[in-house]
């Protein structure tokens, strides 16, 4: 197929989980070129051969969402394979749930809030240009959310280890350095700091779209593709955390979703036209049912907030170097 009949989507962290599910079921459709942006050349090229993309469906290429530098790097490689932009998938995340003390990225801020934030927020930003020159009259960016950092949702009103709360911003307003290691500039707690680094990404799709939807015609989504209890995403939890939570959520909850389809959602917020509508949160609710239909899903009163997001735009357009 020449180059010209397909769209070209970037998937982060599309090695493993529900980006490599999501890159798959967009290439599977033939009418998807997918750029897998990943750490790990190797582990992502093994990933793609082991579900079956097709060898000419896909290319692999590096990026560090941890390493602002590496960022941009790639947004230059990208550049380079003279590909258009139609769609951005920012899916990468690390959870890091056991930490006592804060990991720090090369740029010295707390890693979780880091790779899924501030990278994906650089990332976003330089690709905006690539997605407003394509061609393409339907063009999207997605961003994933989860629903530990929605207070709105039943799995997001346990409170452990704390519920997300930026408060009003200190910790960025501090310039997020060691020893400022969390948003709102208190203690270190790394389960919450994953989830304020999600709610984080909620509240950037929608500054997105409130900034450049209409000019642009870019359309700007979250979702929240149901519970994946085998993910990759907790590598970094218990053995036997790994172990039950699959269990519990297959058996007791029912909210057990694969990693397959739930990949294959990602993939219709990216193509399918139902998804058209710019500024929207959709979910699947908590079930593994197929044919389950999405919704859009009310999110919290702070990732509602809008002097909230357009704070964090700004304090964030400082910390990568973009204002």
């Amino acid at each position: 197929m020449e180059q010209n009949h397909q769209s070209t989507v970037v998937i982060t962290g599309a090695s493993s989980g529900v980006g490599l599910y999501a890159a798959k079921a967009l290439a599977k459709t033939g009418k998807w070129y997918v750029v897998m942006a990943c750490r790990d050349l190797s582990k992502a090229e093994r990933a793609a051969q082991e579900v079956g993309m097709a060898q000419d469906s896909y290319t692999v290429m590096e990026v560090d969402l941890a390493s602002l530098e590496k960022v941009k790097r790639f947004v230059n490689t990208f550049r380079e394979s003279r590909r258009s932009l139609d769609a951005l998938v920012c899916n990468a995340a690390v959870y890091l749930p056991l930490l006592k003390e804060p990991m720090w990225s090369v740029d010295g801020y707390e890693l979780s809030v880091a790779t899924n934030h501030l990278g994906h927020f650089l990332l976003c930003n330089l690709m905006l240009d690539d997605l407003k020159k394509s061609p393409a009259r339907d063009k999207r960016l997605v961003i994933l959310g989860t629903v530990t950092a929605n207070p709105k949702e039943l799995g997001g009103k346990i409170p452990i280890p704390a519920p997300p709360d930026l408060g009003n911003l200190q910790g960025f307003e501090q310039g997020f350095q060691a020893p400022i290691s969390m948003i709102n500039g208190k203690k270190f707690k790394s389960g919450k700091a994953y989830k304020d680094s999600k709610l984080c990404n909620v509240l950037t799709m929608r500054e997105l779209h409130r900034r450049y939807h209409e000019s642009t015609g870019i359309i700007f989504s979250s979702l929240y593709p149901g519970c994946v209890a085998d993910t990759p995403l907790f590598r970094n939890h218990y053995p036997l955390f790994q172990k039950l939570f699959p269990l519990f959520q297959k058996n007791i909850t029912g909210g057990y979703v694969s990693q397959d389809l739930a990949g294959e959602r990602v993939a219709a917020l990216v193509k399918d036209p139902e998804y058209k509508e710019s500024g929207m949160y959709w979910s699947w609710g908590n079930r593994q049912k197929k044919d389950r239909k999405s919704f859009v899903q009310e999110v919290s009163d702070e990732a509602n907030d809008n002097d909230k997001a357009i704070k964090l735009w700004e304090l964030s357009s400082k910390l990568v170097g973009l204002s």
